[in-house]
C-alpha cells in the first residue's frame, strides 16, 4: 500500500509536507477514522504499527525548533541512569505550544541565552534531532540542580568526569554564559 510505505520511508511519522497529493491525504483519513493512523498534531500523522518501537520520535515535526534537554539528553548520552517518562524539549521563553496527547513531551521555556547555546544534531533511532551537546547538559544539570535534586546533579557530574571524552574549556565557558561557573568549579573539585 502507498501510504504504508510513506510512513515506512519516515520511521512512522509525516508531515503535511511529506503527503505528495490530494489522493494520499484522503486515504490518510480513511486512515485516521479506522485508527489505523493518529493525527498527533495539525499537520503531523504517526502510523500505529508495532515495528515502531523505537525510543525516539521525530522531535522537530511535533515540536518545531525544539531541542532535546535535561532528562532527555541525560540519559541519551548516559549521565544518569533514570529513565525519562517524556520528551523533555526546550523552547524559546516566547513561543506558544499545542502539544498532542502522543508522545508526551514536556516544555522547558528558556531564555535565548541559554536555548541557543550548545544545540547540535544528531541521528538517534534513524531521526535528525536537535539536541544539547554533552557539556551543556552538564551545565544544565547544575543549573537546574534545585529542581532535579543534589543527588542526580552529583551523579551528572561524576559520569561525565568518568568519560574519555569530555571538554573542560567548553563547558566552563558555558557555565560562565549560563552564571553558574563558580558552582560548577565547586562540583567538580569535590568529584576530583
Amino acid at each position: 500500500m502507498r501510504v504504508e510505505s510513506l510512513f515506512n520511508k519516515h520511521k512512522g511519522y509525516i508531515s503535511r509536507e511529506q503527503i505528495p497529493d490530494r489522493t494520499t491525504y484522503y486515504q490518510i483519513l480513511k486512515m485516521i477514522k479506522s485508527g489505523e493512523v493518529e493525527r498527533i498534531k495539525s499537520g503531523v500523522y504517526h502510523y500505529n504499527s508495532d515495528s515502531y518501537d523505537s525510543a525516539m520520535v521525530d522531535v522537530g515535526k511535533i515540536v518545531p525548533d525544539g531541542i532535546l534537554c535535561m532528562y532527555s539528553t541525560w540519559r541519551h548520552y548516559e549521565l544518569s541512569v533514570q529513565i525519562p517518562q517524556c520528551f523533555h524539549v526546550a523552547i524559546e521563553k516566547s513561543r506558544k505550544i499545542v502539544l498532542p496527547d502522543f508522545p508526551i513531551i514536556k516544555l522547558y521555556y528558556w531564555k535565548q541565552d541559554y536555548y541557543k547555546l550548545g544545540i547540535e544534531t544528531q541521528t538517534i533511532d534513524g531521526f535528525n534531532v536537535k539536541i544539547y551537546d554533552l557539556e551543556k547538559s552538564v551545565c544544565d544539570a547544575v543549573k537546574f540542580r534545585n529542581k532535579i535534586g543534589m543527588e542526580t546533579t552529583a551523579e551528572i557530574i561524576q559520569n561525565y568526569l568518568k568519560r574519555d571524552e569530555h571538554n573542560f574549556t567548553k563547558l566552563m565557558l558555558y557555565a560562565k554564559i549560563m552564571r553558574i561557573e563558580k558552582i560548577m568549579r565547586t562540583y567538580i573539585e569535590i568529584q576530583l
